[in-house]
């Protein structure tokens, strides 16, 4: 297994597997992978999810450069959100983890079931 040797790195691995393990991050992403989406739009996309943890995700996301938020100068002001291409260089691990899940998702469940 490869480990960062570099303590900032450490520190950035840390947060980022904070950001993309929390509950919505990932659905925020996957709702953003057919192009930019309006707040509105997003949350319709994302079932359950409330006005002020979609706030929080965005911004997560956006502190780190996987989304960008952009505001057009209109009345009233509309904003829309889409992947970077940094973000969009998620997605392939993702798949992975997807891949994976298909694979030795069921052994999971079995094992959880023992428990």
């Amino acid at each position: 297994m490869t480990t960062c040797q570099d303590d900032d790195l450490r520190l950035v691995l840390r947060g980022l597997l904070t950001t993309i393990g929390d509950k919505w991050t990932l659905v925020v992403v996957a709702a953003l992978v057919d192009g930019a989406q309006r707040f509105t739009g997003i949350q319709r996309r994302v079932d359950g999810i409330s006005h002020r943890m979609l706030t929080k995700t965005l911004r997560d996301l956006e502190h780190d450069g996987l989304v960008s938020r952009e505001v057009h100068a209109e009345v009233p002001p509309r904003v829309e959100y889409a992947l970077t291409p940094l973000g969009r260089t998620l997605l392939d691990p993702v798949d992975g983890l997807i891949r994976w899940v298909d694979e030795h998702g069921r052994t999971v469940l079995r094992n959880r079931a023992a428990h």
